[in-house]
């Protein structure tokens, strides 16, 4: 079998949540190709599409890791961190403020806050940053952005003048927001929201009503929430009440736009761009993608998609490689790839292919530089 010399393959997916990051994902696909075509040019790019393991992936392409303590979204200190490049900081919101940040796992859908995140923007501003990503997902809190502006400076006060605590449940006493102590660096940073979901703040497909359960909230306390954010939205006004994204990550989205003057973007494709991954698609034979699962939502902004489209805009073929495919052979050719590998299809089990991933994923490299390449 005569192979092609010059493939070059860029292996670029995002983590298979609850079993590797994404950076682990590439190792073990590398590995296969290494042993099944050595003479391929690999190269890494782990990708995220602003949730968790967004800071992971700028890490693995060389950018600074600045390591910091802040509260958790129930107040608890613990260690987080940021990825930056010179003037440019990627945050991410659930390294701070996540689910996985909670402690022993407990939901606290109520008073769980954001103050955490804005503990770290302060700390990037501080610093000299002058532009933030902010990858926004795997929010612990519904509480609006409240408790990120509160960290920066903002006072939450209610009909008589004093401060709001923290949490969701509590603004629904929220009657102003001073906005005289805001952190000064705000006026000169740019924020950029990196996003994968576009529910507004409000409503049945708002923040409360489409995230909330997941964060605990039984009926009662989703009533309680969406009053409270109702309320809140007059407090600050209602121009970004419908804003695609606004209800991303508990509306911290919507605190965002309104107050911090930020724009909201694709999250895939900022992280796309920033990792310049358009120049390294120039000499690229084949991109390898993927994620845990393919099924509906990942057509709708995740990772291996946006992926995939900036592949197919040169020319490039693109490989899925996932832990399962949920989608019908149709669909994933109608949205570009070229091909989808699965691990189930080698293991059927599900905690043994999650447990074994790292070794499935490396049979698949071999097999995809062999069928693919040959």
């Amino acid at each position: 079998m005569t192979r092609v010399s010059a493939a070059q393959v860029l292996l670029a997916p995002d983590k298979f949540k609850g079993s590797l990051t994404a950076a682990q994902v590439a190792a073990a696909l590398a590995a296969g190709f290494a042993r099944s075509a050595p003479e391929v040019v690999v190269r890494h790019v782990p990708v995220a599409d602003g949730g968790d393991g967004t800071v992971e992936a700028f890490v693995a392409a060389g950018w600074t890791r600045v390591e910091l303590t802040a509260p958790g979204p129930t107040g608890l200190p613990h260690s987080t961190s940021y990825a930056r490049r010179g003037r440019t900081a990627v945050v991410e919101l659930a390294a701070v403020s996540g689910l996985v940040m909670l402690p022993e796992g407990r939901l606290d859908p109520l008073h769980a806050s954001t103050f955490g995140l804005g503990v770290v923007l302060a700390h990037a501003m501080e610093h000299g940053v002058t532009d933030i990503v902010l990858g926004l997902g795997g929010s612990a809190s519904t509480d609006g952005g409240a408790g990120m502006l509160r960290a920066l400076g903002a006072r939450i006060l209610d009909a008589d003048g004093a401060e709001l605590p923290l949490g969701g449940a509590a603004l629904a006493r929220a009657a102003q927001l001073d906005r005289s102590g805001l952190h000064p660096g705000i006026a000169t940073t740019t924020f950029t929201l990196a996003c994968d979901v576009d529910n507004p703040l409000l409503g049945p497909t708002g923040a409360v009503a489409v995230y909330g359960p997941q964060k605990g909230a039984g009926p009662t306390e989703l009533g309680i929430l969406e009053s409270a954010l109702t309320t809140w939205a007059g407090v600050i006004g209602g121009e970004f009440t419908h804003h695609p994204g606004a209800g991303a990550a508990g509306g911290t989205g919507f605190a965002a736009l309104a107050v911090l003057g930020a724009r909201m973007r694709s999250g895939i494709e900022v992280v796309l761009e920033l990792l310049e991954f358009p120049d390294l698609l120039a000499t690229a034979t084949l991109v390898v993608t993927g994620e845990g699962s393919l099924d509906q939502q990942s057509l709708h902004g995740k990772a291996p998609i946006g992926v995939c489209a900036a592949a197919r805009a040169a020319r490039v073929p693109v490989i899925a490689v996932v832990g399962r495919a949920l989608l019908e052979p149709a669909a994933i050719k109608a949205a570009g790839f070229a091909g989808c590998y699965a691990l189930a299809d080698l293991e059927s089990d599900p905690a043994r292919s999650m447990s074994d991933a790292a070794a499935l994923l490396e049979r698949i490299g071999a097999r995809i530089a062999a069928e693919q390449l040959g």
